[in-house]
């Protein structure tokens, strides 16, 4: 009998810094989505350290003191792993692994180590090989300590000098390759798209984990992996759908991030392309979220750089079964009420209403509540598309009643 495997967690500790542009309640935040990272990697954060600096120490990041007080917790907890909330330079990595003698990760190296993990298709890895290539380049220094002891007199060139040149070639090399690999399959791609024909085509985007592969199994009747975790889904999955008598394209995207690294959205480039050359979008939101209004910001940021956030859009707002409120006592004077306080019917008469042609869904895609609305919802906004390409069609959709 095989007995089952333990996989022990590796302990981590997390640390952040409170700055003029990010304050004590955002760095609490991104150290929260930082810990959900460290869990989707396979990581346990068992503390956390912040500064208020006014702004990162430009050779360790936080302060010595700060770091001393690091490497004093992790010593006495035999804790080798430190990760940073922030993409950190090359000598801010040996410099902080100087002084912890641990392995230091930041930001940008879990995300892209969690990408590694997930990619499954030969054009993901190819997308993620790339991009960590790209952030390994100019942090190859920290690579070769080991030959730091082998050290020529005055006016000689160490061999770890001449291995650092030898490893940037490489990878310089490799670069090029990957990024004329990648031009091969984006051609692929752009046929594969063409190949779709006039069909109106409608993507999912939204924050990563806020339930977007669920919603494609729902609606498309389709089998696409979903987990609680961020960037379950990293290969992007178009499906024919179907509602009453009209088909259309649905195509389930990679989630987004605040502080996404630059060189994910520079390889995922083909992925993006599915979000550019989409109809319809369905912008996804998890508004049981406390900070959803933060990540609905990100995710149109996102959307500007790749010029896509004055296509047709669809607010989305799912776990609706997931949402809870805070809430005051009828006799409680002093409590005022904020947006904590808010309930779903409280929210949908803020911004939301405001919103164009009131394009807003309040859905919960895990209990299927709602949906008949939000098929709704799509398939009068898909019908615009499709009368507009196929004039002629018209006729089809007056006459069309759906049997129950």
């Amino acid at each position: 009998m095989i007995e089952p495997k333990k996989v022990n967690s590796e302990e981590t500790v997390l640390i952040g810094i409170i700055t003029q542009n990010q304050n004590e309640e955002q760095s609490k935040e991104y150290l929260d989505e930082l810990e959900f990272l460290t869990l989707t990697a396979g990581g346990i954060a068992v503390k956390r350290f912040t500064q208020k600096l006014e702004f990162p120490n430009p050779k360790t990041f936080i302060g010595a003191g700060k770091l001393e007080e690091v490497k004093t917790y992790m010593d006495e907890h035999h804790i080798e792993t430190a990760i940073f909330d922030d993409e950190l330079s090359a000598s801010q990595l040996r410099n902080i692994e100087k002084v912890l003698n641990c392995k230091v990760l930041d930001r940008t190296n879990l995300i892209l180590d969690i990408f590694a993990s997930r990619a499954q298709t030969s054009y993901a890895r190819t997308q993620v090989e790339l991009a960590q290539c790209q952030y390994l380049l100019p942090r190859l220094t920290r690579l070769w300590t080991h030959l730091e002891r082998q050290k020529g007199g005055i006016g000689l060139r160490g061999p770890g000098e001449t291995e650092i040149e030898t490893d940037r070639r490489i990878i310089r090399e490799k670069i090029t390759l990957l990024k004329k690999k990648l031009k091969v399959i984006d051609k692929q791609m752009a046929v594969q798209r063409k190949n779709r024909g006039k069909m109106v085509r409608v993507a999912l985007v939204g924050y990563t984990n806020v339930g977007k592969s669920t919603l494609m199994n729902v609606v498309s009747k389709s089998d696409v992996f979903a987990e609680n975790k961020l960037f379950a889904t990293l290969d992007t999955t178009v499906r024919k759908v179907v509602i009453k008598n009209i088909p259309f394209l649905l195509t389930d995207t990679v989630g987004f991030i605040r502080k996404l690294p630059t060189q994910l959205v520079e390889s995922f480039k083909s992925t993006l392309d599915e979000v550019r050359e989409a109809d319809l979008l369905l912008h996804v939101v998890d508004i049981s979220h406390p900070n959803f209004e933060d990540h609905i910001a990100s995710v149109n940021k996102i959307l500007d750089e790749i010029k896509s956030k004055n296509k047709p859009t669809i607010m989305v707002f799912n776990k609706i079964d997931a949402y809870k409120h805070q809430t005051i006592d009828e006799d409680d004077l002093v409590t005022e009420k904020t947006k904590e306080h808010f309930t779903l019917e409280d929210w949908k008469k803020t911004w939301m209403n405001k919103l164009d042609e009131n394009n807003c869904l309040f859905i919960s895609a895990l209990n299927k509540e709602n949906l008949d609305e939000f098929r709704k919802k799509v398939f009068e906004e898909v019908k615009k598309i499709h009368i507009t390409r196929f004039p002629y069609n018209d006729f089809l959709y007056e006459e069309y009643t759906e049997e129950n």
